[in-house]
């Protein structure tokens, strides 16, 4: 109790040290309570602490009114002030993150301002839970608030019906996962993962793994069940449809957005491309001196390079390096490069070929316009803040009108990039 009466006195004493309380006075009312009265246009507030007395003061709006009889020189003081505070606070979140290596991203949670918020409500002496808090008891009730969540999510799929969603995917460790979600307007729930790794991935035995999930949901519950494009998933989704006839299979728009991807880069002259566009980037990237001379390149940005994940990494890198055209073809032909021993060499002659050709240029230009609706179609359907599945149409018939108007509606040219859209 000390170190409570402590911390509140301390809290206290700072509070009473700041220059806005040189222009409010502390009045009561009948019950007791304390309230502040603005020593300059009268106004008294019941609620709130200094900091919202100097935004009065300062004519922020919002939380508080405006003090309209305030001398400037008070009110310019005041919003100083305020900017010291709130940069003061910022400076503090900053040192945590930077000092625990907090991903920036935490900053985007929905909790982040909650969590602010909610320690602003209490104000001055607030202390972290511990150690211990943070790894048992808060999440033990962190967890069990996630299942009265659950809990009415589900109560709720007997009124509107739901989607049973598969994710398959590898771990790091060569682990082949499948995660079972629902989805209802209520919100989106996880069920379970389950490690498929010495499953069979025939439909028959897929089609009992998911029965039991669809039984644990409730038959007469479920609308569809979303999975990849897969030939064993879309049997199993025949298989479901014979079993339980209510219940339909619809493929995932994502990935079938990624096949089309994939379809495109193993035509072979995409390969050639990528296999010449990754040249000039090993050739860059191996070498630090010709690096460093392309960083000092007024607006040098970094190439993206390929990658082993999805699809859309060989067309993200061709527009990267079709991006950093006229620096590449500046170190080429620059004297640096071509007083150095590696221009002399096979493979330097070789990115010398390709960064100087326009044929090169002019295909990883077109792999850009065909690749870019496309990818931002798949960004719009990886999203998760609105229903995204009417974009999925309209989008596709644009992209296969741009191809075609790309290609000046010739046949030969842009029929094999839409046989592919089609197929999907």
């Amino acid at each position: 109790m000390e170190g409570v009466e402590s911390t509140n006195s301390s809290a206290q004493v700072r509070e009473k040290n700041d220059p806005g309380w040189e222009h409010f006075s502390l009045v009561k009312d009948a019950s007791g309570k304390k309230k502040y009265r603005c020593l300059h246009c009268g106004t008294i507030y019941s609620r709130g602490g200094i900091n919202r007395m100097k935004q009065h003061l300062a004519g922020i709006k919002g939380n508080i009114g405006a003090c309209k009889k305030v001398p400037h020189d008070i009110r310019h003081q005041m919003q100083e002030n305020l900017k010291q505070v709130v940069h003061r606070a910022d400076m503090a979140v900053a040192r945590w993150f930077y000092d625990s290596c907090i991903p920036m991203n935490a900053l985007n949670s929905i909790y982040a301002q909650k969590a602010i918020d909610a320690i602003a409500a209490i104000g001055p002496g607030y202390k972290l839970p511990t150690y211990y808090m943070m790894r048992v008891n808060l999440l033990r009730d962190c967890k069990e608030e996630c299942q009265l969540l659950v809990e009415a999510h589900r109560n709720s799929w007997k009124e509107s019906g739901c989607t049973i969603m598969a994710d398959g995917w590898t771990d790091i460790r060569s682990r082949t996962l499948i995660n079972f979600l629902v989805y209802c307007p209520r919100g989106l729930s996880f069920l379970k993962s389950v490690d498929a790794s010495d499953i069979t991935k025939d439909a028959n035995t897929l089609c009992a793994l998911f029965s039991e999930v669809v039984e644990w949901v409730g038959v007469t519950n479920i609308v569809q069940i979303v999975t990849d494009n897969a030939a064993n998933y879309k049997k199993v989704g025949a298989l479901l449809h014979e079993k339980y006839a209510n219940i339909y299979w619809s493929p995932c728009a994502a990935h079938c957005l990624n096949l089309i991807l994939k379809e495109i880069c193993s035509m072979t002259h995409v390969k050639d491309i990528a296999n010449k566009a990754s040249k000039v980037t090993i050739l860059v990237y191996n070498h630090i001196f010709l690096l460093s001379w392309l960083r000092k390149r007024e607006g040098w940005k970094e190439i993206v390079r390929l990658g082993a994940t999805r699809f859309a990494t060989t067309f993200i890198t061709l527009k990267s390096v079709h991006d950093h055209k006229h620096d590449l073809q500046a170190l080429i032909i620059s004297k640096y490069y071509s007083d150095s021993k590696l221009a002399k060499t096979v493979k330097g002659k070789e990115a010398t070929s390709i960064i100087l050709d326009n044929k090169f240029w002019s295909s990883c230009l077109i792999m850009t316009k065909i690749s870019g609706p496309i990818i931002r179609l798949l960004r719009i359907v990886d999203a998760d803040e609105k229903p995204s599945l009417g974009y999925v149409y309209d989008g596709l018939y644009r992209v296969r009108k741009a191809i075609k108007n790309l290609f000046k509606d010739n046949k030969r040219l842009y029929k094999p990039y839409t046989t592919i859209i089609k197929s999907r």
